[in-house]
């Protein structure tokens, strides 16, 4: 019970200027999820319609004032705005009315902030912090030193960073250097890896599809599963053994999410360098969600902007058992419906895998002698060996199956073709 007290009220305050209600329907819901993540209990909602939004206030006076009764009424101690507020906005804001005020950035900063678990990921929520800080510092000295506590403040703003705009611009440097030697280390690993030519297939989709579940049932992995956004930040790599014994990597990625910070999407970008690298992405959507659509579509656009258009994709569509009554698949890549938590489901989505897989390697028929052991062992690790029998008379193995052009053992193989 102790966790009750912990949580912080809050008002949510959304401006729609679009005519399209569902989505701005789904963006405060998504809002009031991010808030209870990041510990926050949400006690009102706050909207307006509006052309524009208002450049010095966000909503209009009126709604100002409003806003400024029900903060007083309900004794509400943060009010989190469904957009990205510009400095001035803030201020203004933080003039009229008695309570912290946040945005949709600093809201996903603060959950990122509480997640990171590597180094590499700290370092990037923190430089996403710091570039956000930094044109809001003017005029916010007094508010900032208060800082130290709560929904939005986690992170560099307790170091009370707002002394020193040169201290933030060398901590951005320095994490930027820091950044950078961890990329490079992650790219020799990414070498090694290629030279071994392991096959890479790389999880994506939007926050709390289900990846983690799926990718810790596929690999027998630990990855923190949770019914929470993001709750999975730093990328974990794992072996992933198909039904023919074949053995891929497989990664997990952070969720992606409409309207991303874009301070985030810059900092986050080596996170996702992983996708890049992979050989077949796995498309993960939650059949569940009423908005499932627009999840597959933001996501699409992400991949677009990461340039992975061209990598094989499956689409899977998951949480089968609690699918959404006006669910209609949209993917035009190869899709499976499955429940991550069913074998069977999971099965067949190594079977998909392993299908979709073949038609990008090279087929093999080849006859190796029973003394080369460790050839025929390397065939089962590294190829998708498709039949295996002992011909007596000449005392060798006819093999059959699929082999990745650019593998090594493609090369080996040439001697003992038919």
């Amino acid at each position: 019970m102790e966790q009750k007290d912990t949580k912080e009220t809050a008002i949510l305050v959304g401006c729609q200027t679009s005519d399209d209600d569902l989505r701005f329907d789904y963006s405060m819901e998504e809002l009031a999820s991010l808030t209870e993540t990041a510990q926050g209990e949400v006690t009102a909602n706050l909207v307006q319609k509006r052309d524009r939004l208002h450049p010095a206030t966000y909503i209009g006076k009126g709604k100002v004032e409003e806003l400024k009764v029900l903060v007083e009424e309900l004794d509400a101690e943060i009010v989190i705005f469904n957009d990205e507020l510009s400095p001035s906005q803030k201020r203004n804001l933080a003039n009229e009315i008695n309570a912290r005020i946040i945005d949709r950035t600093q809201l996903i900063l603060d959950i990122f902030a509480q997640r990171a678990r590597s180094k590499e990921g700290k370092l990037q929520v923190e430089l996403a912090q710091l570039q956000y800080i930094l044109p809001r510092l003017a005029g916010q000295g007094t508010a900032l030193s208060r800082l130290g506590g709560g929904i939005g403040t986690r992170g560099p703003g307790e170091t009370k960073l707002e002394s020193d705009r040169r201290h933030i611009r060398r901590r951005i440097d320095d994490i930027k250097g820091q950044l950078s030697v961890i990329v490079q280390h992650r790219e020799r690993y990414r070498e090694r890896r290629k030279k071994n030519r392991a096959f890479q297939i790389a999880i994506v989709g939007y926050t709390n599809a289900g990846k983690s579940t799926l990718f810790n049932r596929l690999s027998e992995a630990d990855s923190y599963e949770e019914n929470q956004l993001f709750a999975t930040l730093d990328p974990m790599t794992r072996k992933l053994i198909l039904p023919s014994g074949y053995t891929a990597l497989i990664t997990d990625t952070v969720g992606f999410i409409q309207d991303l910070p874009t301070a985030l999407i810059a900092a986050f970008r080596s996170t996702l360098e992983e996708v890049k690298e992979a050989d077949l992405i796995l498309q993960v959507v939650d059949m569940s969600n009423p908005d499932y659509f627009q999840h597959e579509k933001t996501v699409g656009k992400l991949l677009e902007e990461l340039e992975v258009k061209n990598i094989p994709q499956i689409t899977v569509y998951n949480k089968r058992d609690i699918k959404h009554s006006d669910f209609v698949p949209t993917a035009d890549t190869p899709s499976i419906f499955i429940s991550a938590y069913n074998s069977e489901d999971r099965h067949a989505l190594k079977e998909k895998i392993e299908k979709v897989m073949m038609g990008m390697m090279e087929p093999y028929e080849v006859k190796i002698p029973s003394t080369e052991g460790k050839l025929l062992s390397q065939l089962k690790n590294d190829t998708i060996l498709r039949e295996l029998s002992f011909v007596e008379d000449i005392q060798a193995y006819r093999c059959k199956g699929y082999s990745l052009k650019d593998h090594s053992i493609t090369g080996q193989l040439q001697k003992y073709k038919d």
